[in-house]
């Protein structure tokens, strides 16, 4: 297949020409609902029947979830617009808008809290009230409110080289936010306290290593969603030609990658036992 220059015009379009590209997208979008629905579903579930400060300390997952069942269903309109109904190309790219930044924002904030948990403990303590985590978040839905209606306006003004450039920039900015915050977490939980003995070292190494090794996943998990699409997106930009079989590898990988959070979500929570037990 020829790469595709910058006139191709619908997502259902960019497959026409091959029909098995066109039943793996369909195949990847199908997975991504009967998965993520109810993963996220009872994610949500878990936290809010949890006891004592379940929500506030989990929040920003809460909110993280209810953005991805928001994409699951993206997932459904993708297949019914490739398929049936084509009208629906502006309902698409609406809700694309809750993957290219819902998805990273949130993922950004919860981030930024391990961050100043870790690193700054103080600050962590100052802002930990709910409230505050709730005034992020009614921000956070703002702009992915904002950049929703972004994405649906560069289809109906058929602007798909903005688009492009759209999420490119914005996955490169938070994904180095990310990588930031990992990091430096990673750095701080490697050292050792002013002043730890050795028997207290002894006590927190399990709990430091579990937390490195959870914090070392979550780091790679970002690489691995976000960089395809990045060295795609600014490929593009550069020489403006799009590779159909590239956009499905990324889209495959972004996908299926996202499930690695929710994964781990469970089995903080010990549920991932009980789901696997007979």
């Amino acid at each position: 297949m020829k790469n595709s220059t910058v006139n191709f015009t619908t997502s259902a379009a960019l497959f026409e020409s091959s029909d098995v590209l066109l039943r793996l997208h369909m195949s990847v979008h199908s997975i991504n609902v009967l998965f993520g629905l109810p993963t996220h579903s009872f994610i949500l579930w878990l936290i809010i029947t949890s006891t004592g400060s379940g929500i506030a300390s989990d929040f920003f997952n809460l909110n993280l979830s209810v953005c991805e069942i928001g994409i699951c269903l993206n997932s459904v309109s993708v297949i019914f617009y490739s398929l049936w109904f084509s009208s629906l190309s502006g309902l698409v790219y609406f809700l694309s808008g809750l993957g290219i930044t819902g998805r990273p924002l949130f993922q950004c904030l919860m981030c930024v809290e391990r961050y100043l948990a870790v690193v700054h403990p103080v600050t962590f303590l100052k802002y930990k009230p709910l409230r505050y985590r709730l005034m992020c978040c009614t921000a956070a839905w703002i702009i992915c409110l904002v950049s929703c209606f972004l994405c649906m306006f560069s289809v109906i003004l058929l602007k798909y080289v903005l688009f492009i450039e759209f999420y490119s920039v914005q996955f490169l900015v938070f994904l180095s936010i990310q990588l930031f915050c990992c990091l430096a977490v990673l750095r701080a939980l490697k050292q050792s306290g002013p002043g730890e003995r050795v028997r207290e070292r002894e006590e927190e190494n399990h709990m430091k290593r579990r937390a490195f090794h959870l914090i070392l996943i979550t780091t790679v998990n970002f690489l691995v969603i976000y960089l395809p699409f990045i060295t795609l997106g600014f490929y593009f930009i550069l020489s403006k030609h799009y590779i159909l079989e590239l956009e499905l590898a990324c889209l495959f990988v972004f996908s299926f990658a996202s499930f690695v959070q929710p994964v781990l979500y469970l089995h903080r929570a010990g549920k991932l036992r009980s789901l696997c037990s007979p």
